[in-house]
């Protein structure tokens, strides 16, 4: 009797709640490379900047803190091949005394501030609608030489599409960023 009535339960209060509601739709991935790096140990800087090194069409980024200069290079590297880079971070991009926001918009990039979040926590590229970069990895110096971080590569244009479903509603209630004067 107890594990029908805690069924019935869950039933009723989950849907009440909320939960049910948030479920997003599973993905079929059946066929997914997937790359995983792990610091201090791999050289994830490295692998980053080589995938965004392959884009031929665009890039989406979201990140919270986003300092490592050899990624912020390959983006504007990226940019000055003609891929689409557009760039979605914390709003504590503002406050930095030189952040990776003044260097992108400083470099031509599309640079937006996502201020609708205690903290907008994202890590992610999406790279040409296929690639997805993703982890508790923070686009940071500290993440590639002191922290332990972890960071999966996923080929896979069906997540690429759902992470790109995100970053788009992100994106849509993001600002402009406006580059420190004198910079």
């Amino acid at each position: 009797m107890k594990p029908f009535w805690s069924a019935f339960v869950l039933a009723w209060v989950i849907p009440v709640m909320g939960f049910a509601q948030t479920a997003e739709a599973p993905v079929d991935v059946p066929s997914t490379k997937i790359r995983v790096y792990f610091t201090p140990g791999h050289t994830v800087e490295t692998a980053i900047a080589d995938e965004i090194g392959t884009a031929k069409r665009e890039i989406r980024v979201q990140a919270y803190s986003f300092t490592n200069p050899i990624i912020v290079q390959a983006l504007a590297d990226a940019k000055a091949r003609g891929v689409n880079v557009i760039v979605v971070l914390d709003k504590s991009n503002r406050t930095q005394k030189y952040s990776a926001a003044d260097f992108t918009s400083n470099a031509g990039i599309e640079t937006l501030i996502d201020d609708k979040h205690a903290i907008a926590h994202n890590k992610v590229m999406i790279i040409d609608d296929q690639i997805v970069i993703t982890g508790s990895y923070n686009f940071t110096r500290a993440a590639e030489k002191s922290n332990a971080e972890n960071l999966v590569i996923i080929e896979s244009g069906p997540i690429a599409r759902k992470y790109l479903q995100n970053w788009q509603k992100h994106r849509g209630h993001s600002q402009p960023y406006r580059a420190k004067s004198g910079q």
